[in-house]
């Protein structure tokens, strides 16, 4: 159980703000998500939240390494036990839009999103998403949805990311209702949530050479990437976007 504090709150405290059942917070970690899924494992229930002050070993997609120093952030992973798995698809997707909307007031600027999983301001990126799943007998035993969040930029620039002044608890408050409520859905993106992402798409109708080289329409229903190639339509259901500009 980590005994640290979250910007002089301990996880008791943080459990009562946030209406969680638990919640942990410790100083240092080599990654909240192995930490989140070692306390399912136990029988840690649903909104159970693993938090670090620092990761020596935070991931993102592919095994990316996240950086995860102290003071700088939120480097979080919350437990869900969801009845059914319908929403896992497009969950990373729901996380990422419910994140934005939530933390627009916060932010420098309006905050964007970029298929799959990342979160922007400026174009910089503000926060990461990583979502993995525990099955047994084909059945979804519990999801973890890690969140890393650039609370203050590596860069010392206030438009990269939230405003000054916005603590680390500003952005809990918003951050945990707002990915609680995504986890909640289940089923395919609808056509609202659809028309909001769009909104905020940074990707659409920009050139991109990975994973396929063609112009983004959009994304469907099921978190597909839908792009324009020569050779026509084609949908992506995973891989990291590179746009034509940064090669």
């Amino acid at each position: 159980m980590g005994d640290h504090r979250l910007d002089g709150l301990d996880g008791a405290a943080l459990a009562q703000r946030l209406g969680l059942p638990a919640v942990e917070v410790h100083a240092r970690l080599g990654s909240t998500m192995d930490v989140a899924h070692e306390a399912a494992a136990r029988g840690a229930g649903a909104g159970t939240l693993i938090i670090a002050d620092e990761q020596v070993g935070g991931r993102g997609r592919a095994g990316r390494r996240w950086s995860s120093a102290s003071g700088r952030g939120l480097w979080m992973t919350l437990i869900e036990r969801p009845a059914t798995p319908g929403g896992l698809d497009v969950l990373s997707l729901r996380c990422g839009l419910h994140l934005a909307e939530a933390l627009d007031e916060l932010a420098a600027a309006p905050v964007h999103v970029k298929w799959p999983n990342d979160l922007q301001v400026q174009g910089r990126k503000l926060a990461g998403i990583l979502i993995e799943a525990r099955w047994r007998d084909h059945r979804v035993e519990w999801v973890a949805l890690g969140i890393g969040l650039n609370v203050v930029p590596a860069v010392d620039v206030e438009s990269a990311g939230l405003r000054s002044g916005a603590s680390r608890l500003d952005v809990l408050d918003r951050v945990i209702p707002a990915v609680r409520a995504a986890a909640a859905l289940e089923g395919p993106m609808s056509a609202d949530e659809l028309r909001r992402y769009a909104a905020r798409d940074v990707c659409v109708g920009r050139r991109i050479v990975e994973p396929v080289s063609g112009v983004v329409a959009g994304i469907g229903a099921t978190g597909d990437l839908m792009v324009q190639t020569d050779g026509g339509a084609v949908s992506c259901r995973a891989g990291s976007l590179v746009f034509a500009e940064d090669r």
